[in-house]
Parts: structure tokens; sequence; C-alpha cells
């Protein structure tokens, strides 16, 4: 349920202009938000208000937003100094995933916006409770934890740490819809909240299969694409079970469990790759080799699969089931109301 209120009268901030914050400012912006975004490296803050304008321009060409970009971007102001998120209601940091970092970040913030400010947090790895430690009023501190690019991705979890205050991490939880967002909601904290926790499964699972040459990396992620990749943007995996058949998947989990990788350090493959320099499509070397061009397709193609994907999320909402039922009864009783006017 969206909190009753006008997105124009509920600034927001953002710390970091980066490849996520950036996207973030853009989610912000086209909910209706007034935002400041706060670059702390004065050399990136250009490029940072570049972002931004870049992903109005994609946005524009994909439909996403009614009206003209600049109609959005006159809601957007961009500076290198902490206190000029004084008026914000709302803060989101995303800046480098170092906690001594963050935490002096959070201090400086502490003592410049209001005690009745949200004050939130884009890591996906540092627990809640320990960054919460570093504001007064922790009860108003929460994770925020995205996926790219913000504006059109459907993911958001709401992270509660231990001091968190249910209440308000609910008016999160129902701003998300403002924001397009099918939220998730962490009532208690823990390392890597519900995604990671549910994705760093597979990929262990996946390092271990190419670590003891059961299959090939190319085979493990053709397998991905073609089981996970049909059914999870629509069901989830509860879902996916009660779908196909819930007592069969208790058998197999008797006899599987217990097989399943539980290394709790990476595997061989991605050691030699990351010791030897490999970053991915950063340096273009790492489970695969890209080419500067293959790169550049790379990142097109996942804008572009970004936006399909969407819309076809769109299609299948969670509450689908809710909408067809209320449909159905809506022909029915205009076909009853037919029957006896004839």
């Amino acid at each position: 349920m969206t909190p009753n209120f006008d997105p124009r009268d509920y600034p927001v901030g953002i710390i970091g202009l980066g490849l996520m914050g950036s996207s973030i400012a853009a989610c912000m912006l086209m909910a209706g938000h007034p935002v400041i975004g706060v670059e702390l490296m004065p050399d990136a803050l250009e490029a940072g208000k570049q972002r931004v304008r870049d992903h109005f321009k994609l946005a524009v060409e994909k439909g996403l937003i009614r009206g003209k970009a600049e109609d959005y971007l006159k809601k957007f102001a961009a500076s290198a100094e902490l206190k000029d998120l004084k008026p914000t209601q709302l803060v989101i940091e995303s800046i480098k995933e170092d906690k001594q970092l963050k935490g002096e970040v959070f201090q400086t913030l502490d003592g410049i916006v209001s005690k009745e400010t949200l004050i939130t947090t884009n890591t996906s790895a540092i627990p809640i409770t320990d960054l919460q430690q570093f504001v007064s009023h922790p009860e108003r501190f929460f994770g925020l934890h995205w996926m790219e690019p913000a504006y059109t991705t459907r993911f958001l979890e709401v992270i509660c740490g231990k001091d968190s205050d249910l209440e308000k991490a609910q008016f999160l939880y129902d701003l998300g819809e403002l924001w397009q967002k099918e939220t998730v909601l962490v009532k208690k904290d823990l390392p890597g909240f519900i995604a990671n926790r549910l994705m760093y499964a597979m990929y262990r699972e996946a390092m271990h299969l190419v670590d003891q040459d059961y299959a090939s990396v190319e085979d493990v992620d053709r397998a991905c694409r073609n089981v996970a990749g049909y059914f999870l943007p629509m069901m989830g995996v509860f879902r996916w079970m009660d779908f196909t058949g819930i007592a069969s998947y208790r058998e197999v989990m008797k006899d599987l469990f217990p097989t399943l990788n539980n290394d709790p350090s990476p595997g061989r493959v991605i050691n030699d790759i990351v010791d030897a320099g490999g970053k991915g499509v950063t340096n273009g070397r790492g489970f695969y080799s890209y080419t500067e061009e293959e790169i550049e397709i790379w990142k097109e193609l996942y804008s572009e699969f970004s936006y399909e994907i969407r819309e076809l999320t769109l299609k299948y909402p969670v509450d689908i089931i809710q909408q067809r039922l209320e449909d159905k009864k809506a022909k029915k009783a205009a076909e009853s109301k037919n029957d006896e006017s004839s």
C-alpha cells in the first residue's frame, strides 16, 4: 500500500552518483521525488550528473516516463557537500563497500539531517546492525538493497537491523510500490539478506560443478538460463514447487541435499581467475574472455533485456491471481445482469 503523501513534498538524498547511485536517483525522480545527489569525489561529480541524464534518455526511448526528461531533471540537484542533504526526509547511501568509510559518512550525516530523516544504505554485504550504530536514533536506519538498473528492475529489499523500527520499515516497504518495486521485507538482519543468500547458494553449486569437471562454464550457464530462467521471473521457488508437485520435491531433497557442495571457501576456478587479475567485463578476463567490442555489446544487450524483462514481469504481478478472480467475478456479474434484462 503506497503511503498517502505527495512525493513532491518528500525530498530524497542520494550519497554516491556512481553506477548504482545514479540509477537510484533516476528511480526517485521518476517516482516524483525532488532529489539531491551528493558525490563525495568532486572529480566524479560531472560524470555522476551525466549518468542520471543518460538514464532519462533511455527511459524516454523505452516509454518509461510521460512527458519530457527535462521535467523530471528539474527536480534534481547535484552537490559535493553532505550539508546540502539537510532538507531531505530519506537518504540512500550508495558508496564503496567499506564499513569504515560508510561509518564516517553516516556520522557526519547524522549531525546534518533531522532526527526524523530515514537513513538507508545500499550495502549488499555489511550487516545493517553494524552500520546503524554510527547514527543517533538507530531505529530510523535500514538497508535498501537494489538491483541495477534501479529504475527498471522490480527488486528491492528493505532490511532491518537489531534496532530498526518495524513501523518505519513498513513505511519503506509500502513506499516501494510508488517506486514500482515488488518489495521484500527482511525483518531480522542476517548476512547476505534474502536475495544474495539464495543466489550465492546457486553460485557455489555452479562453481563446484565446474571445479569438479562435471560440466563446463558454458553448459552450467545454459542449464541455468533454460530452467531457472524460465520460471523465476513469474513464480519464485515456493510457488514453482507448489505448481510442479511439492511432495516430489521433498523426496528429491532427501537424496540430493547431502550431496550438494558445502565448501566454505571459493573454488579453484574463480580463485585462479581472480588471482591472475581477472575482473570480468571490467578488463575482459573472467569465466569468459571479452574483446572491447564484445563488452560494449553485452552492456547494450543487458540494457535492452532489462527493459524487456520488466515488461514481462509487469504482465504477471504477484497479485495476478486476485486480479484474474476479480475480472472473472465482474464478467459473471455482467453476464447475469444481461440474462436478467433479456
